[in-house]
């Protein structure tokens, strides 16, 4: 026979554990432990035997338990046992499981009767238990014997509180009756750490063997020595019992006959013996499992609220109808186009804030990368001046020209002019580059749909090639448009005679860092922003600073305010230069150095700038060209491929030079206007537009023609699982909740019995469990009852068996427990003999002191296993 409460209650935790695992989830009800403490051969193995309901644990007289026994007890469909220490080894008959313990012990403390605190872990699996944890304690004794230390009792001692301490523990003080409760020591250690013995259950054991003519009748009924939770009578099987294999079964019957038959304990039998202290324990379960479940229902309901909108358009779904089908391709064809559109155009909504993309990213090719190719072609001084030194010469032939030609003009200008094809055409590959990426960012919710994405990406894809051509052709054509006529008289070209009276000026405009530009009344302002200034460790080491980039100086502060400012650098004779990343560093670095050799800050021939990412390099590189500040490398280039008598010029080849010179930097200046200007309008209104059009208008019936709509409308494998398990997921949920919804009304909750005078348990030195002597109550008031005012004692609410204090009733007068500067339970409650409406030896749940007080109950109070 095993324990039917706990049975009972099992079905209940497989359905909440199966409810659970169907979602994925664990549910984690946390079952208190069960600990016995007690005396020496008080009968403790004997009562968590009866509990579990098997005969498995060893028995015998003088102390048999001496290593703590921790059990659990796992529910599962096969019977067997394991131990920790013979891992893999499954034991089927409890026997064994017997004989393994006592060799176990054996193997440790020897078999004289040493003890040890290193416990024997024993794991029950068995259809007929719940997930608990029971702990068989050695009996408490104060004389040593055998091979026993000669400090056993605290020893013992010590080896209990490390259990019972634990506030999810539920304490069974199990005591013979044919000792003096009052010298209990279970007790008394249960005091200390559950001083407001909510989690204390007396047991009483060996009523059979009691003297004849005695009873503990008084013990019983909780007037003599009272208990908040009571005490629970049981006979166990004797030693002859054991030794003739009698088993459970007939031990609980012969315990029932003898309650009913006891003219003592007659009355009270129902509240007696082992099937009344498993239903007590399995009521603490079923308290603690209702306790749990409001947090449970409140995780699933959440989870539940998340789900309802996605799986709102699942309910009735239909993979195989085609109206759902056609109704799903139009939608996702019309959310691809807007989609597209809000990239190119910007949105307010779902705004990405961890980097650029869309039309940011084609907006920062327009007005950074393509002016920066611009201005790399046009900077090569000295090269530029060669080609219109030969260009004069070779106008003039034979003859010695006296003027300047303008043949020699035209011829560079266009020479200047082809080379604007190759950044346009990069420029548009760049473009194209984002627009496929932005394409395939759109397609991403068409990811469910595997065929109608892969065709979605390859019609536009395919489109924007062909576009691609024509918006090459026509910028080409641009550029060939103005390679046909020079225009000379635009309105901003400046002449000959402007370029002849200007040539000091504009050489000095024209040749960047050779010498120090006039500066303009106002600095313009270029560029700011945070760069990291790397310097050696032994010089400060490297540093965030604000700078700003001006026409004429590079300056750094503190920070943005730009109140302390650090350093100013004047641009003169400064060049760029490409610096490799370190090992450690993940920045991408650039130097700037002077072409002089001087230092440019403090004692650094050079300082090197890093930024985090490549893109906010080759801005920073366009910036400091705008500024004349050109890279090192093209210079390098330049005077290598010049001759040295390139530069050996007469005097009138030398003005004519110049005048060309400043001739071709102001038309070359209205053609980089004019390209910059017409370039994002061309790829705008031939490339980006016109693929916007053809997604609204025509990429559907591209669709529909590419092939059939069933194909195009197939799931994808991880989209139809997404859905059968979202919909799973749903219909789980809602059963667990139906589930913790049957459990919560197919239970009772048991309130916490009222508090009780224990004072007559002896107080002991205080321990690291109770409250230091400073914080004891005055000597007026009974030991027992702790607090600065009258009344109930304060609980300490704890995990498994919390329960609240009784509140103070307002608006009772302050004697309502009689003298108010008395403790109401100063004395034990005297139970009023009322046959008719009160079993006798049930104590009053009413403080002495208020016979008129109603008792409130109320279900909603944490219950004791919290």
């Amino acid at each position: 026979m095993g324990n039917r409460g706990m049975e009972d209650l099992i079905p209940l935790i497989n359905k909440l554990q199966d409810a659970f695992s169907s979602i994925g989830q664990s549910c984690n009800l946390d079952l208190p432990q069960i600990a016995v403490v007690g005396g020496q051969s008080a009968g403790k193995s004997s009562v968590l035997e009866n509990f579990v309901g098997r005969d498995f644990l060893p028995r015998g007289s003088g102390i048999v338990t001496r290593r703590p026994l921790i059990l659990q007890l796992v529910n599962n469909k096969a019977e067997y046992a394991e131990f920790l220490h013979c891992k893999g080894r499954k034991f089927v008959d409890f026997d064994e499981v017997r004989q393994e313990i006592e060799a176990e012990t054996d193997r440790i403390t020897g078999s004289n009767k040493g003890i040890s605190p290193i416990p024997i872990n024993l794991r029950v699996y068995s259809p007929n238990v719940l997930n608990l944890t029971l702990i068989d304690l050695p009996g408490m004794t104060k004389v040593a014997v055998g091979d026993q230390p000669v400090d056993i009792e605290h020893q013992i001692r010590d080896m209990i509180l490390q259990f019972i301490t634990r506030e999810s523990c539920l304490i069974l003080a199990v005591t013979p009756a044919n000792t003096d409760l009052a010298n209990s020591d279970a007790l008394k250690v249960a005091k200390e750490v559950d001083p407001q013995g909510l989690r204390t259950i007396g047991v009483i054991t060996k009523l059979d063997l009691m003297d004849e003519g005695t009873d503990a009748r008084d013990i019983l009924e909780n007037k003599l020595l009272p208990l908040r939770r009571g005490y629970i009578g049981v006979v166990n099987r004797s030693q002859k019992d054991i030794d003739g294999r009698k088993d459970i079964r007939a031990a609980l019957a012969a315990e029932r006959k003898f309650f009913l038959s006891h003219p003592s304990y007659r009355h009270m039998a129902e509240r007696m013996g082992t099937p009344h202290l498993q239903k007590t324990l399995n009521q603490q379960l079923t308290n603690h499992i209702r306790d749990t479940l409001p947090g449970l229902r409140s995780k699933l309901q959440s989870q539940l609220l998340s789900l309802e909108k996605e799986v709102e358009e699942y309910k009735n779904f239909r993979p195989d109808d085609p109206t759902r089908k056609t109704k799903a391709l139009l939608q996702m064809v019309q959310q691809f186009g807007v989609d597209f559109e809000k990239c190119i155009e910007g949105s307010g909504d779902q705004v990405d804030t961890a980097e650029l993309s869309g039309g940011a990213r084609i907006n920062r090719i327009f007005h950074e990368r393509f002016p920066f190719e611009l201005v790399k072609i046009v900077f090569d001084e000295k090269e530029l001046r060669r080609e219109i030194s030969h260009a004069i010469k070779n106008v003039h032939g034979v003859r010695t020209g006296l003027f300047t030609p303008d043949l020699a003009f035209e011829a560079i200008v266009k020479k200047q002019i082809i080379k604007l094809k190759e950044p346009c055409l990069k420029c548009i590959d760049l473009v194209i580059q984002e627009l496929i990426n932005t394409f395939r960012q759109c397609t991403n919710k068409l990811s469910s749909y595997p065929r109608l994405r892969e065709e979605t990406e390859r019609i536009v894809t395919t489109y924007v090639r062909e576009r691609e051509g024509k918006t090459k052709d026509q910028v080409l054509l641009l550029i060939d448009i103005e390679l046909s006529y020079i225009n000379t008289n635009h309105e901003d070209f400046i002449g000959f005679a402007n370029a002849q009276q200007r040539n000091i000026v504009n050489k000095k405009r024209a040749i960047p860092n050779q010498s120090t530009p006039l500066p303009p009344p106002v600095p313009q302002v270029i560029r700011k922003g945070w760069l990291t200034l790397n310097i050696s460790i032994m010089k400060g080491g490297s540093k965030e600073y604000w700078f700003v980039l001006t026409a004429e100086s590079l300056s750094w502060y503190k920070d943005e305010e730009e109140k302390e400012k650090k350093y100013m650098l004047p641009l003169d004779n400064l060049k760029l230069r490409d610096v490799e990343k370190g090992f450690m560093s993940n920045k991408h670095i650039f130097g700037i150095f002077n072409t002089e050799q001087r230092n440019v800050y403090k004692d650094l021939r050079q300082i090197e700038l890093a930024c985090d990412t490549q893109e906010d390099m080759d801005s920073w590189k366009a910036s400091f060209l705008r500024a004349g500040v050109y890279p090192e490398k093209d210079q390098v280039e330049s005077e290598d491929a010049a001759p040295a008598d390139s530069f050996s010029m007469d005097p009138q080849l030398e003005r004519q030079v110049e005048t060309i010179r400043n001739l071709v930097d102001s038309y070359i200046g209205i053609v980089n206007k004019t390209i910059r200007d017409l370039m994002p309008k061309t790829i705008m209104h031939l490339m980006i537009n016109s693929a916007k059009d053809f997604i609204h208008s025509e990429l559907l019936a591209y669709l529909y023609s590419s092939g059939d709509q069933n194909s195009l409308m197939e799931e994808s494998a991880d989209q139809a699982q997404r859905r059968d398990e979202m919909l799973r997921m749903y219909h789980a949920i809602k059963e667990a909740l139906s589930i913790i919804g049957d459990i919560s009304t197919s239970t009772i909750s048991t309130p916490v019995p009222p508090p009780v005078n224990d004072s007559w348990m002896p107080e002991t030195s205080p321990t690291p469990q109770r409250r230091p002597p400073s914080s004891a109550p005055p000597p007026s008031r009974p030991p027992a009852v702790r607090g600065p005012t009258p009344g109930p004692p304060p609980l300490n609410p704890t995990p498994a068996f919390a329960a609240p204090p009784i509140p103070s009733r307002p608006g009772l007068p302050m004697n309502a427990f009689g003298n108010s500067s008395q403790d109401p339970f100063s004395a034990p409650p005297q139970i009023p003999s009322r046959p008719a409406r009160v079993p006798p030896g049930i104590p009053s749940r009413r403080p002495p002191g208020a016979p008129n007080r109603p008792t409130i109950i109320r279900p909603a109070e944490p219950s004791l296993l919290d």
